[in-house]
């Protein structure tokens, strides 16, 4: 009943209020203390769950309506997280609730974009002006002088505007043709600032018509008939084309600088409407400040710049992936047609290579999450294990294949930089830069901190097995130097010695080793890893998948149309991993240039460049989870790449050259060793409270740059 539920909604804030002293509710997000919220009363649903970050109430409806609340805990300070970690999301549809609880579930990748179209209707307004097609008059809001408008006439107005001019001129030229001249100098005024303007189409004719009498109509339409025909086939041969090619360019521009896609429509509206339009049927007309209700037209522009394009999907692919794609397409051809390097330098290569690297990515991390989504715990967890980690095995392999080819090591020390940059830059780096920007807009953000404590745990087994055979190779392996010298007859002048490194490569037959080889635990470790992963798996999913403790709400309502389904899904990551191998083929095989001749580390190029460039879409990922004040995701994602590189990738690599032997030997340098081991005992001590601000994420980012500059001004690799 109405009152029931009143009083039910009083008694609620008033419990609410009351506990605003305790912590109560946990989970990935956190706002402020007292927020306590209650279902719509228009709510038809059985069983209503309101995602609050903070506290939540979930009412059920019915006869006998009660309020609950998360339980108290009982526990002080370290029982908090045991009682209250609850948190529950309200999503759309069953599609988009199987993503948001795959995001939660350890090993699989994190998504932060929908894979289900939305209702234009159901969206801010912000998001509702990025589709609009321009054919709407508004109240007009504020001047229409702005920054962005102002650079449209530097960067588009001008020269455009222009051409409209010149193209009027050679119309009138014609004489035939004046109708269309005139029509081409009204639109080069609209252009040069089309801003508190719109174009409609007039009737004005209709009514002069209707005064004349038959005859005059009836000589007027024989007389003019001959001439309309020819000055449309004169515009159509010599000005239609002109102006065709210009606003292509325009539209191409204006698309690719994605903040001026405003701009791109309108040019797209004026191609294919206005200039195909009699000339007489244009009008151009300003607003009217007086203006009170809306109005369709052919094309209204009240800006030309919108910050918020960023957002701007086209079947669920994000603009900026999208407008990379034909830079793959440009560096595949080039690459391989060009391998002369005639037309472009290798530097060029190389660098349109490893930028290509980055839509790939995002194209197979959008795959993943759709196929996922839309299919069980087991498809999506052997989809995640397979496809999760090929954009940086591609890379590696094609790079030790490239160095098994030209007899050389720096390759193999190249991937052995990428593998340790990627798990420098998912250990300080992305938390670091999710914790700095969360924290700016949300203070203080908390996370579930036994979650956290599982990533960190499997860390910790992580690096030290993978740096075992390092530590081991140190201590039972001999020290070989190229080079000691002495003054000769002065025994008390110690032997000086260049360029010393501990040999500990040796041979294997088969099953049979020689003394201090670290191959055998090499082999073992390839083993333990995974199967500590999959224990982590079992356990995070299965036996204490309460540790996360996230309730998707069963308000599934109406229909859903999914952007990709499951087979167009894996043809999209069938396709994308085929390219992703051509373009790391093309970046390892355009990187010796720059290797040999560039002054800068090769440490460095591999621990940035390489490591981080194809990690770019997590980052946004994560960046996006962090403004939303869901820092436990954005951790998570960091958390999810280092411990998959260490238990599924680097274990691939150690199958792939024991059938395919390419000379990578699992030990580490000391500067990746120690730089390593560092960064996880700095992330866990970080991780320790359950709590961070931007302060912690600028230590982790500050200790992030300092590793750059050691690997920056450390000197390249013995065998480089």
């Amino acid at each position: 009943m109405p009152g029931d539920m009143e009083n039910l909604r009083k008694r609620s804030v008033a419990e609410g209020s009351e506990s605003c002293g305790e912590r109560r509710c946990v989970g990935p997000q956190h706002l402020d203390p007292c927020t306590v919220e209650t279902p719509p009363p228009d709510s038809s649903a059985q069983h209503f769950c309101h995602y609050t970050p903070k506290c939540f109430i979930t009412v059920h409806k019915g006869p006998q309506a009660t309020s609950a609340r998360s339980t108290p805990s009982h526990y002080g300070e370290d029982g908090w997280h045991e009682a209250t970690s609850k948190t529950t999301i309200r999503v759309e549809n069953e599609v988009e609730a199987h993503r948001e609880a795959n995001n939660y579930k350890f090993g699989f990748r994190k998504w932060k974009g929908h894979v289900t179209e939305r209702p234009i209707e159901d969206r801010s307004d912000i998001v509702k002006e990025l589709y609009s097609n321009l054919s709407v008059v508004k109240p007009q809001e504020g001047s229409v002088v702005t920054f962005g408008n102002v650079i449209y006439v530097f960067l588009f107005g001008w020269w455009i505007s222009l051409i409209y001019f010149l193209v009027g001129l050679v119309m009138f030229g014609t004489i035939f043709g004046c109708r269309y001249g005139k029509v081409c100098w009204k639109l080069a005024l609209y252009f040069l600032w089309p801003f508190g303007k719109f174009i409609e189409k007039s009737d004005n004719h209709l009514l002069q018509r209707e005064v004349l009498q038959y005859f005059h109509i009836l000589l007027m339409i024989l007389g003019s008939s001959l001439q309309c025909h020819i000055s449309t086939y004169i515009w159509f041969l010599l000005g239609y084309p002109v102006l065709a090619v210009v606003h292509c360019l325009a539209c191409v521009l204006s698309w690719l600088l994605v903040f001026t896609i405003p701009v791109a429509k309108l040019n797209a509206r004026i191609l294919t409407t206005v200039l195909l339009m009699a000339p007489k049927d244009v009008q151009i007309q300003r607003l009217e400040k007086t203006l009170s209700v809306e109005r369709r037209v052919i094309l209204c522009c009240y800006r030309a710049f919108n910050v918020y394009y960023y957002k701007y999907t086209i079947q669920g692919i994000n603009i900026f992936a999208l407008n990379l794609l034909p830079l793959v397409l440009i560096t595949l051809i080039v690459g391989y047609t060009d391998r002369e390097h005639k037309y472009f330098s290798a530097e060029t290569t190389f660098a349109t290579a490893i930028i290509s690297i980055i839509p790939l990515s995002y194209y197979i991390g959008m795959g993943i999450a759709s196929i996922s989504a839309q299919s069980n715990f087991a498809v999506g967890a052997v989809v995640n294990a397979t496809f999760g980690s090929i954009t940086e095995m591609t890379f590696y392999i094609t790079a030790l294949l490239q160095g098994h080819r030209a007899a050389t090591k720096c390759y193999e020390e190249i991937v052995k930089a990428a593998l340790t940059g990627t798990l420098l830059g998912c250990i300080l780096f992305i938390p670091g830069i999710c914790m700095i920007i969360g924290g700016i807009k949300h203070s203080e953000q908390r996370f579930n901190s036994r979650s956290a404590g599982v990533s960190s745990a499997l860390l910790f087994i992580s690096i030290g097995g993978v740096f075992a055979p390092t530590l081991f190779s140190k201590t039972f392996g001999n020290l070989v130097c190229e080079s000691c010298t002495n003054i000769p007859g002065n025994a008390s002048v110690p032997f000086i010695c260049k360029d010393c490194h501990y040999d500990t490569v040796g041979s294997c037959f088969y099953f049979f080793f020689l003394p201090h080889d670290p191959q055998p635990l090499v082999y073992t470790i390839s083993v333990l890893l995974p199967a500590a992963y999959l224990i982590g798996l079992i356990f995070t999913l299965k036996t204490h998948s309460h540790i996360y403790d996230i309730h998707i709400s069963d308000g599934h309502g109406g229909h859903h149309v999914v952007h990709w389904s499951r087979w167009r899904a894996l043809a999209v990551l069938i396709v994308a991993t085929v390219l992703m191998a051509c373009c790391a083929d093309l970046s390892t095989e355009n990187i010796e240039p720059i290797l040999a001749h560039f002054s800068i580390s090769q440490y460095f190029i591999g621990v940035t460049v390489l490591a981080m460039v194809p990690e770019l879409p997590e980052i946004v990922n994560g960046i996006q989870f962090a403004l939303q004040n869901n820092i436990s995701l954005s951790l998570e994602v960091g958390s999810c790449i280092a411990v998959q590189v260490c238990m599924i990738q680097i274990p691939l690599l150690i199958l792939f050259n024991a059938f395919y032997d390419v000379g990578f030997v699992l030990v580490f340098s000391d500067i990746h060793l120690w730089a390593s081991i560092f960064s996880v005992i700095l992330v866990n001590y970080i991780f320790m409270d359950g709590k961070c601000d931007y302060f912690q994420g600028t230590v982790l980012v500050v200790v992030y740059l300092i590793l750059l500059a050691l690997y920056f001004f450390a000197p390249s690799p013995r065998s480089c």
